[in-house]
C-alpha cells in the first residue's frame, strides 16, 4: 500500500469521524508497512495506540478493505516511554509486547515480536479512554467551582505531592469528570514519563473480581501499585463491597507510602457515602476534599456562551435571538450536561428546519426538558434540608421551642418556603406547628433584614437555596 492510498483513506476517515477526532487520533498515525494482512503504524504514545485500537480500529479496517487492501488487523509500534500506558507488573516490565485479549488488534513496541512469546495471552491493565474535549481550556470557571478548578490545576502541574489524595465531589453534571480528564491530559503533556492510570471505581471492582476468579491477585496488586498517578472516578460505587474496599484501602496506603499521587471523585463527601468503611473514609478525608457546588446563573450563562462560540464553526450563519441563553440558564439549573444537551438539540433542530433560534423555537423544541426542570420544592423538603444544615432535629424547627439556636433556622426555613414555593403564608404557618401567618411574615422580614447586615446568614441562605434547587 502506498502513502498516497493512506492519505486518501485518511480523508474518508475525516468525513466519517469529524475534524476534532481526526486531528486528535488519526492525524498522528504514521503508516509504516502492510505485510501478511497486518497494517503497521507508528504512534507517539502507548495511550494513543490503545485508544485508537479500542475506538477506531473497526472503522479503519473497514476503510482498508473498501480500498481493496485485505487487512485483518492493525498493529502499532510505540516508543518505550508513554504518557498513559497500561500498568504492568514489575516482573513483566521487560516484555515488549502487549496483546489486547478483547479485540483482534495488536499493540507492540518496536522490539521484535519474538520477544513476546513468554507473555502469551495474559491480559494487561488498560486505562479508561480520556475525552479530548475535557481539558482545562474548555472548563468554564465560576464561583461554585473555582476552588476545585484551582486544586485540580495545582495537582496537574505534577510537582511535589501536596494534596494526597485530592477528592473532588459534587452532584451529577457539575464537572467532576471534566476536571479528572483535564488533570490527566495536563500530566500527559507536562510529564510524558509518568504512568497515569485513570479508571472508574466500577472498572477497579471488575478487575479485582476478575483477579480473584483467575487466582491472579499478586498480578493485580503489582499492576495497581506500579502506577505514578492513580485516578478513580465515582468512588461511591465501591461502597458496600467489602473485599473491594479492603483492596482499595491497601492499594491507597501502598501508593501514599511511595509518595504517589491519588485523585478521587465522588457524588458526595467521603463522610456522607453510605456503607463506605470508616477506614476508607478516613483515608479519603486526610487529603484535600473539594466540593463542586451547584452552578449559579452566571456560571450556567457562561457555559452556554462558550458552547455557542464552539458551535459557530459547525453551524455557520445560524442566529440565536437575544434572551434565549438567559432563559435557558434560568430554567435549566440542575445539571450542566442537560443544559449543554439542550443547546445542542436547539442548534441541530434549527439547522434542520432553517430557522433562527428564538424563544418560540426554544419552547417548542425543548418542551420536555423544560417540563422536567420544573421540579416542585416542598415545605417539608426545605425543613429537612435546613435542619440538616444547622445540625438540629426537624422536630425542633416545627416545635414550640424559642431558643435562638432553633428560632433562627426556623426563620430561615420560613423565608425559603416563601421564596421557593407557591404556598401562602397561612399554609406555611400550618406546616410550622400551626403557627399564625403573622409569625411567618415576621420571620421572613427578619431574614431579609439580616441578609443585608449579617454575612453569615446571607451565605447560609444562598447555600441552602442552591442545594434545594440542585
Amino acid at each position: 500500500m502506498t502513502e498516497d492510498k493512506w492519505s486518501q483513506l485518511r480523508q474518508r476517515l475525516l468525513k466519517t469521524i469529524g475534524q476534532n477526532n481526526y486531528t486528535t487520533w488519526i492525524e498522528p498515525l504514521e503508516f509504516d508497512v502492510l505485510e501478511g494482512g497486518v497494517a503497521i503504524f507508528h504512534v507517539p504514545t502507548n495511550f494513543m495506540g490503545n485508544y485508537v485500537s479500542q475506538n477506531f480500529a473497526d472503522l479503519i479496517l473497514h476503510e482498508f478493505n473498501l480500498s481493496g487492501e485485505p487487512v485483518q488487523r492493525l498493529s502499532f509500534k510505540v516508543a518505550s516511554n508513554s504518557p498513559v500506558r497500561p500498568a504492568r507488573a514489575p516482573e513483566r516490565a521487560e516484555e515488549p509486547y502487549l496483546e489486547l485479549a478483547d479485540r483482534n488488534v495488536e499493540l507492540e513496541n518496536s522490539a521484535p515480536r519474538a520477544a513476546s512469546a513468554t507473555l502469551g495471552k495474559m491480559e494487561t491493565l488498560q486505562a479508561a479512554p480520556l475525552d479530548p474535549r475535557f481539558t482545562f481550556d474548555s472548563f468554564v470557571v465560576g464561583k461554585p467551582n473555582e476552588l476545585a478548578h484551582a486544586a485540580a490545576r495545582r495537582v496537574a502541574e505534577g510537582g511535589p505531592v501536596t494534596f494526597n489524595p485530592l477528592v473532588l465531589y459534587g452532584g451529577v453534571g457539575l464537572g467532576k469528570t471534566h476536571l479528572m480528564h483535564a488533570i490527566a491530559w495536563e500530566l500527559i503533556a507536562r510529564k510524558p514519563d509518568l504512568n497515569v492510570l485513570y479508571l472508574s471505581a466500577e472498572q477497579f471492582m471488575y478487575r479485582f473480581v476478575q483477579a480473584l476468579r483467575e487466582r491472579r491477585m499478586m498480578d493485580f496488586k503489582h499492576l495497581f501499585r506500579s502506577v505514578d498517578v492513580l485516578m478513580v472516578d465515582d468512588v461511591q460505587f465501591i461502597a458496600g463491597k467489602g473485599s473491594t474496599q479492603e483492596e482499595f484501602f491497601h492499594t491507597f496506603n501502598a501508593l501514599v507510602d511511595q509518595n504517589k499521587q491519588i485523585i478521587i471523585s465522588a457524588d458526595r463527601a467521603p463522610g456522607e457515602i453510605k456503607d463506605l468503611e470508616d477506614r476508607v473514609k478516613s483515608r479519603l478525608q486526610c487529603g484535600l476534599v473539594v466540593d463542586l457546588h451547584p452552578t449559579d446563573y452566571e456560571l450556567r450563562l457562561g457555559i452556554l456562551q462558550t458552547k455557542v462560540k464552539q458551535y459557530g464553526t459547525s453551524y455557520p450563519g445560524l442566529e440565536i435571538a437575544d434572551g434565549v441563553l438567559e432563559f435557558l440558564a434560568h430554567r435549566i439549573s440542575t445539571n450542566v450536561r442537560v443544559l449543554e444537551g439542550a443547546l445542542t438539540r436547539l442548534f441541530a433542530f434549527a439547522s434542520l428546519v432553517g430557522r433562527e433560534i428564538d424563544m418560540d423555537l426554544t419552547q417548542d423544541c425543548l418542551a420536555d426538558v423544560l417540563r422536567a426542570s420544573e421540579r416542585k420544592i416542598t415545605v417539608e423538603e426545605i425543613q429537612r434540608k435546613v435542619s440538616d444544615y444547622y445540625n438540629i432535629r426537624m422536630s425542633d424547627i416545627i416545635g414550640p421551642k424559642r431558643l435562638r439556636s432553633f428560632a433562627r433556622p426556623r426563620q430561615v426555613a420560613m423565608y425559603l418556603s416563601k421564596q421557593l414555593t407557591s404556598r401562602s403564608l397561612p399554609e406555611i404557618g400550618r406546616r410550622f406547628g400551626g403557627r399564625d401567618h403573622t409569625t411567618v411574615m415576621h420571620g421572613v422580614k427578619r431574614i431579609e433584614e439580616l441578609k443585608q447586615t449579617d454575612g453569615q446568614i446571607a451565605e447560609d441562605v444562598e447555600m441552602l437555596r442552591r442545594a434545594l434547587e440542585a
